[in-house]
């Protein structure tokens, strides 16, 4: 028995260390309130596939969330697109970019791998994601990596698609939808970068029709608001990518005249001074029944060193849906600063426009 004894007190004494780093694990993060649900924002991650050595930053991103889907209630994972640099180019321009389309898009998928089968995924593809270097035109490469069929978290929450430019069936424009006891039930609707016409007739027919016309409605599209403090409605998108519309006229022809769409995701437009201030905006506009439509453009591609830095420190947004049904409580986190106890410090942003409420009529 003494033996015994001696023996067990060895091995408890052996694992104390490991106990303790389990609880000091400097990446867990938890809800304000245990009775909430979460959806993390992801902005684009272009500057992440563009180079090899950043690419690991956005698999840790990708890693980190399915590490706390359990933890922090993790319903949706949103991105504001852009996966890619450039969607169909062989020779890359050493000045900008050392990985070519089919690298890119192969490191994007790569790092949303980790959520298939655990949890949706819903992304707004970006000008970079069509046309050969810049949206010159409407092909795109996003349905041969990223095919319906591919995530089966998709499958009970996604609800409604429509065809993109090349008249393919593709999440490009899809819709989502979800169900909590406190919010009722929640519409997630994603459309193509400059959407054509026919596409944000499709989303408001979807929107306001009999079936969702009592849903709370986020729409996601790439590219809407200008950065910082103007948070302008984009008036005019310079593509070559035809026919389409730019964010003031999504504004007017979508989300101005439906009742029930009460936030805006978007990402696409950044500053290369890498001043968090200057890479993100938000702004509230009544709708024609009078409600508030709080919209928020998020865009981390220069934040971490500029044009050509490291493609922007691991920063995401979790989005804690408080049980109070109309709260949405937005924290800026990164998981690259708070995987080590050293940099944890550095995790979070606390800036006004880094950490708010956004509060639901």
């Amino acid at each position: 028995m003494k033996h015994s004894n001696i023996l067990l007190l060895l091995l408890l004494c052996g694992m104390l260390p490991l106990l303790a780093g389990a609880q000091r694990r400097a990446d867990r993060q938890t809800l304000s309130d245990d009775r909430s649900f979460s959806m993390i924002l992801l902005g684009d991650p272009q500057g992440y596939v563009k180079y090899a050595v950043n690419q690991p930053i956005l698999e840790l991103c990708t890693a980190w969330i399915a590490d706390n889907i359990d933890n922090l209630h993790i319903r949706a994972v949103l991105c504001t697109g852009d996966l890619v640099e450039q969607n169909e180019n062989a020779v890359p321009d050493s000045r900008m970019l050392d990985r070519t389309s089919r690298e890119m898009w192969q490191a994007s998928s790569r790092a949303f791998e980790r959520l298939d089968d655990r949890v949706p995924y819903i992304v707004s593809c970006g000008n970079h994601d069509y046309g050969y270097k810049r949206a010159e035109n409407g092909i795109t490469n996003f349905p041969d990596y990223f095919p319906i069929e591919r995530n089966s978290a998709w499958r009970g929450c996604c609800v409604a698609t429509f065809p993109n430019r090349n008249r393919r069936a593709s999440l490009e424009n899809a819709a989502f939808e979800f169900s909590d006891p406190a919010w009722g039930k929640l519409l997630v609707v994603t459309t193509e970068f400059h959407p054509r016409d026919e596409v944000l007739g499709w989303a408001a027919k979807l929107i306001g029709g009999k079936t969702y016309a009592g849903h709370r409605v986020i729409y996601m599209t790439h590219g809407y608001l200008t950065n910082g403090k103007e948070a302008r409605h984009i008036a005019e998108d310079r593509y070559d990518i035809a026919p389409g519309n730019a964010g003031a006229e999504i504004w007017h022809k979508l989300v101005k005249p439906s009742s029930n769409i009460d936030l805006v995701i978007c990402g696409h437009t950044a500053n290369g001074n890498g001043e968090f201030a200057d890479n993100v905006s938000y702004r509230i506009d009544r709708n024609d029944a009078g409600k508030k439509v709080h919209q928020m453009m998020f865009n981390v591609q220069t934040l971490g060193g500029g044009w050509e830095g490291n493609g922007g420190d691991g920063w995401l947004r979790i989005l804690e849906f408080l049980p109070d049904g109309k709260t949405i409580r937005v924290r800026t986190y990164s998981p690259l600063f708070g995987i080590s106890p050293s940099t944890k410090h550095l995790a979070h942003r606390t800036e006004p426009f880094d950490r708010f409420d956004i509060v639901l009529e």
